[in-house]
C-alpha cells in the first residue's frame, strides 16, 4: 500500500530498539526521511546504521526526554537537517516504579511520570508549530494497554499511559482543523528490550528461561491475549506506518490497539 508519505520527514523517539526502530524501519520503506532519536547518542547511531539505508534519509540525535533543553536540541537537528517535521512518533517510555500502590513512593511515580508521560508533552510542543505552519501533521503517541486495563503492579506506568491516551485525545481536538492529526497506539506485550528485561527477571525468580517464564507470564497474567505470543514490534510499526500516512486522513482522536486482544472491551 502506498501511504503516500514520500519526502515527508518523521521523527521517531525510543529509537534505538523495539517499537520505534521498526517504525522507524517501516517509514523508511515508506520514502519519508526519518531523525531517530534516544537518550544514547552511540546506541542510536548503532541502530540506525542497521537499517540498510541510505544516509541520506536518515539522521540521529541523542536526547534525554526529561530534558527541555535536549528536546529544543532535537528539534533544532530536524530544522537543520532536514527542514522541520511533519510526522511526530513518541514510543520512548519505561516500565518505570514496579510494586503495590503502598510500596511505590514519590520518587518512584514522578520518574516513572517524567519518561513516559512529560516526554511526549515535551516532545509535541517542540514540534507541533512547524505542523501547523506546515498545514499537515501525524503525531502518534504510543500508550499501552494498560491506559485503560491497569495492573496493580505497575500504577504508576498504567497512569501515565493512561495520560498518554487522554493527551492524544486533547491534541485532536485542538490541532485536527489545522490538519494535524493526533492517534495513540496501545500495544500489549510485544517482545522488546523491556519485556525482555521483565521476563529475565521473572525467569531468575522462577528458576525458568525466558521462554518458560513467558509462557507463564501469558498464562497467568494475561489470559487474554488470545494469540498465546508476544506481539513483534513490526506489527505495531504497521498500525503506526498507518496513522502516519496519507491514507489516514480521516483517522483522529483514536486509539489503535495491538494487544492479541487482551483488553476485554472493544
Amino acid at each position: 500500500m502506498d501511504l503516500g508519505i514520500e519526502g515527508r520527514v518523521a521523527v521517531v523517539t525510543g529509537a534505538d530498539s523495539g517499537i520505534g526502530l521498526a517504525t522507524a524501519r517501516e517509514l523508511l520503506r515508506e520514502g519519508a526521511r526519518v531523525v531517530l532519536t534516544d537518550e544514547d547518542a552511540t546506541s542510536v547511531r548503532r541502530a540506525a546504521e542497521s537499517l540498510d539505508a541510505p544516509e541520506g534519509t536518515w539522521a540521529t540525535c541523542g536526547a534525554d526526554l526529561r530534558s527541555a533543553q535536549d528536546v529544543e536540541e532535537l528539534a533544532r537537528v530536524v530544522e537543520q537537517t532536514f527542514g522541520g517535521a511533519h510526522v511526530l512518533v513518541h514510543c520512548a517510555g519505561v516500565h518505570g516504579a514496579q510494586g503495590l500502590f503502598h510500596e511505590i513512593d514519590d520518587e518512584g511515580w514522578l520518574e516513572t511520570l517524567q519518561v513516559d508521560l512529560l516526554a511526549a508533552v515535551r516532545v509535541v510542543r517542540a514540534l507541533l508549530p512547524g505542523m501547523r505552519a506546515a498545514g499537515w501533521g501525524r503525531i502518534v503517541l504510543v500508550s499501552s494497554e494498560d491506559g485503560v486495563q491497569p495492573y496493580v503492579d505497575e500504577l504508576p506506568y498504567s497512569a501515565s499511559k493512561a495520560g498518554i491516551l487522554s493527551l492524544a485525545k486533547g491534541l485532536s481536538k485542538t490541532y485536527g482543523r489545522e490538519g494535524v492529526l493526533v492517534n495513540a497506539v496501545s500495544p500489549a506485550f510485544v517482545a522488546t528490550p523491556m519485556t525482555d528485561e521483565m521476563m529475565d527477571a521473572r525467569a531468575r525468580e522462577l528458576g525458568v528461561d525466558r521462554d518458560e517464564a513467558v509462557r507463564s507470564f501469558l498464562a497467568e497474567e494475561r489470559p487474554g491475549i488470545v494469540t498465546d505470543r508476544r506481539g513483534k514490534a513490526e506489527e505495531v510499526a504497521a498500525a503506526i506506518a498507518f496513522l502516519c500516512s496519507a491514507r489516514a486522513s480521516y483517522v483522529n482522536g483514536s486509539n489503535y490497539r495491538v494487544d492479541g486482544g487482551s483488553v476485554a472491551t472493544i
